[in-house]
């Protein structure tokens, strides 16, 4: 669930690299995000000082300002890249099963979002951070796009027989993750954390639109 965050941090313009991210600063830029979610994963987004972040990466406050606008424009470039990598996930799973010559689009789907939550486990910490509803103010704004994002991307697997896209689908489907990924997310046991992402997955790829599958509502 993915999003357009709005507040910039240094990167590439047209091909370009800019000044604030040359090879020079980058290993410093990298060692003040590792140390961002660090703090923000122990203290939360609210408590975290930029002190401590800066002391952990063994940085100076003039450095995390040279990089980034503050304190949350960490946070939503930690965000940013979760997503980027959880994108990545869901690209590899569905181009997989693909290529093994699936074309139903509820499998193709199962597949994606199975990847996306268990990027969620492989990453409980900043998975938790972000759903813990503990970040910068308008953060619920960025998530919700994102969500919506992700729900039209997933909207291509879904064509009505008009050509059209299911949307009652995608909303059931998307209401769906996002509720998996919040439990999963939050849950403190990992292992019932594996077994209700797999529980949800098997229920997901059972669900029929009744108007597309004539009959399945008997099922």
């Amino acid at each position: 669930m993915s999003s357009d965050i709005d507040v910039p941090s240094g990167g590439a313009v047209d091909g370009v690299s800019s000044p604030r991210t040359s090879d020079r600063g980058a290993a410093t830029r990298s060692a003040l995000l590792r140390s961002a979610r660090d703090v923000f994963c122990e203290a939360g987004f609210a408590q975290a000082a930029v002190t401590d972040i800066v002391a952990k990466a063994g940085a100076s406050v003039g450095s995390l300002y040279h990089h980034f606008n503050g304190k949350a424009d960490l946070y939503l470039t930690l965000f940013e890249e979760f997503q980027v990598r959880q994108q990545e996930r869901t690209r590899e799973a569905i181009n997989a099963v693909r290529e093994a010559g699936e074309t139903d689009p509820m499998r193709l789907f199962v597949a994606g979002a199975g990847a996306y939550l268990n990027g969620c486990l492989e990453e409980r910490d900043v998975s938790r951070l972000f759903i813990s509803g503990d970040g910068p103010p308008g953060f619920d704004r960025v998530m919700r796009q994102r969500l919506n994002k992700w729900a039209r991307r997933n909207a291509a697997l879904f064509h009505t027989a008009d050509g059209g896209v299911d949307e009652a689908l995608v909303v059931v489907l998307t209401g769906a993750m996002a509720g998996a990924v919040s439990e999963v997310s939050l849950m403190d046991d990992e292992a019932a954390a594996r077994r209700l992402a797999d529980e949800v997955m098997e229920i997901v790829g059972t669900i029929r639109n009744p108007r597309t599958h004539p009959g399945s509502e008997q099922r």
